[in-house]
């Protein structure tokens, strides 16, 4: 099996690139945003199913490793994973996985509520929240009530949940009529 590729990106398609390793172009499907004529490097997983072999690569193992938790759980695919990856920022997905935030992750293309929620009850024990590195304790229930708060006066999920994380790591124990008030001054710039 490929376990690393390192090469020039010949080609970007639509979920996939042509990675030259050498006189071969390999095409490698990938959540990364890389740009054409770079040299990367990717850990490579490889997935055969009795039509076809296909490559995945990440730029990290941890990248890596994610995938291969998320198509463990029943009814999420390769394709599925790297829906989810390519638009939840990986710390951003775990988090979700460890407070239980299924909107975040059913933001994703093909992931409806019930999906988001089998991720969650499949992989938060898997993951263990040694994994999870946010600076601080995390009062689990702060930070899905702020972002209920802040959606509910019209900010889209994906645009303050990074934001809306560093805050809740930064002010541990704060509940969330402590951190309405910093995220609207974080979000106005002031």
């Amino acid at each position: 099996m490929i376990g690393k590729l390192q090469g020039v990106i010949d080609y970007i398609g639509d979920g996939f690139v042509i990675l030259m390793a050498g006189p071969v172009g390999y095409k490698v499907y990938t959540p990364e945003i890389l740009s054409l004529k770079s040299t990367v490097a990717l850990w490579i997983e490889t997935v055969v199913r009795e039509d076809s072999i296909r490559l995945f690569g990440f730029s990290s193992i941890a990248g890596q490793n994610l995938f291969n938790q998320l198509t463990t759980v029943s009814g999420v695919g390769p394709k599925v994973a790297l829906a989810i990856m390519g638009t939840i920022k990986t710390d951003t997905l775990m988090s979700a996985i460890a407070t239980g935030d299924a909107k975040t992750i059913a933001t994703a293309p093909g992931v409806g509520k019930k999906v988001a929620e089998k991720i969650i009850v499949e992989l938060k024990n898997k993951m263990g929240g040694a994994s999870f590195d946010f600076g601080g304790d995390i009062n689990a229930g702060a930070l899905p009530d702020l972002l209920a708060a802040l959606e509910s006066l019209g900010y889209r999920r994906m645009d303050i949940i990074d934001m809306a994380q560093k805050l809740v790591s930064q002010n541990p124990g704060a509940d969330v009529s402590k951190l309405v008030p910093l995220a609207l001054k974080e979000i106005s710039g002031k």
